[in-house]
C-alpha cells in the first residue's frame, strides 16, 4: 500500500489542505493519507494546541484519510518517517511537500535520508516546473511527481486574519472548522 505522508501545522485546515489529499487519492497516486500535524515545539508562533488541530483535522477523515494523533512530538520528518517505516514495514512512505520546501530541503535534518522514499510535490502557481525539475536533479531525485492541484491560492494566515469575516474566508474553510474556532476561541 503507497500511504502518503502530509506534515503541517494546519493552523486552520482549510480546503486547500484537503483538496490536496483527495487529488492525490482521486488520481491513484496514493492508497491513503496520513496528516500529520506539527507539535506546539515548532517555530511558528501563536499555535493552538495540537489536540485543537487534530480535532478540525478529524472532520475529514475517513477508510482513506487518517488522522496521526501520535507523531506530534517528533519533531523531525526523518524522525517521523523511521518511526512510520517501524509500524508500516510493509508499505510504501511517500512525502507530499509543498514546492516552497524544495529549495532549503537540504537544509533539513538527515534530508539525504528523506530522498529514498517517493515524493508528491504540490507546487505553487507562480512556480516554473523546470526550475522545479532542476532543482530536484541537484539532490539526484528521480522518484518524485509533480501534482498540480488548481485552485489553492490561499492560506492559513489568510483565513486566521480575516476569521472575524466568515463571508470573506467562505470559500476556504470548511464551516465545521470555521464554527469550531470560534467556539474554542481559536481566533485570538
Amino acid at each position: 500500500m503507497r500511504i502518503g505522508v502530509y506534515c503541517g501545522s494546519f493552523n486552520p485546515v482549510h480546503k486547500g489542505h484537503i483538496k490536496i489529499v483527495r487529488t492525490a487519492l482521486r488520481r491513484n497516486l496514493l492508497d491513503r493519507v496520513m496528516i500529520v500535524p506539527t507539535g506546539n515545539y515548532w517555530d511558528k508562533q501563536n499555535l493552538p494546541p495540537v489536540r485543537d488541530r487534530i480535532n478540525m483535522l478529524k472532520f475529514f477523515e475517513n477508510d482513506r484519510i487518517m488522522i496521526d494523533e501520535t507523531h506530534n512530538d517528533i519533531q523531525y520528518t526523518y524522525q517521523l518517517f523511521r518511526a512510520l517505516k517501524q509500524e508500516y514495514p510493509d508499505d510504501q512512505l511517500v512525502l507530499i511537500i509543498g514546492r516552497d520546501n524544495i529549495p532549503t530541503f537540504d537544509r533539513w535534518r538527515e534530508y539525504r535520508e528523506l530522498l529514498q522514499y517517493d515524493f508528491i510535490i504540490i507546487p505553487r502557481e507562480d512556480i516554473d516546473s523546470e526550475d522545479l525539475h532542476a532543482l530536484m536533479r541537484q539532490f539526484g531525485k528521480t522518484n518524485y511527481v509533480i501534482m498540480e492541484v488548481n485552485n489553492i491560492s490561499f492560506s492559513s494566515s489568510l483565513i486566521r486574519e480575516n476569521i472575524d469575516d466568515y463571508q470573506k474566508i467562505k470559500p476556504y474553510i470548511d464551516k465545521r472548522v470555521y464554527n469550531y474556532m470560534r467556539k474554542n476561541m481559536l481566533n485570538d
